[in-house]
């Protein structure tokens, strides 16, 4: 399991972390940007507030997994209008597309921007929720 995005700086952090917490070990589970930055502060702010802890997370480079491991589902959560998103991950039996905000491009004070990274979290749960009861009803 992978979440993929532009800079592996919030959603696809937070796609981690969310799903490390309602999948326990049910997966393998990563998250990578084909630019990464660094893990934004609000993102850790966001996971803690919801008692995540999120000081392991870091920001890395795909290429640390392409062609490494064969993965069962990519799911990529940069939005169809960023001109580095990906529109498919080698070596993945599965790509889904789960467009979400950048919240790392908020502006205003800081407390829109904190709501910002906190509207998307819950965005990414929801959406993370939702999938795990599909696979779970599958037969």
């Amino acid at each position: 399991m992978f979440f993929v995005c532009t800079h592996n700086a919030a959603r696809s952090q937070m796609g981690e972390a969310l799903l490390r917490r309602h999948a326990d070990d049910r997966f393998e589970i990563s998250s990578a940007g084909f630019h990464p930055t660094a893990v934004h502060p609000l993102t850790h702010r966001a996971l803690s507030e919801v008692g995540i802890d999120s000081a392991a997370l870091r920001a890395k480079p795909a290429t640390e997994f392409l062609g490494k491991a064969r993965l069962k589902y990519a799911i990529i959560v940069c939005g169809d209008e960023e001109p580095n998103c990906p529109r498919i991950f080698p070596f993945t039996l599965h790509t889904l597309h789960w467009p979400f905000d950048d919240p790392t491009k908020a502006e205003g004070a800081p407390e829109a921007r904190l709501q910002e990274f906190r509207r998307v979290r819950d965005e990414i749960d929801a959406q993370i929720r939702t999938w795990l009861r599909d696979l779970d009803s599958e037969p």
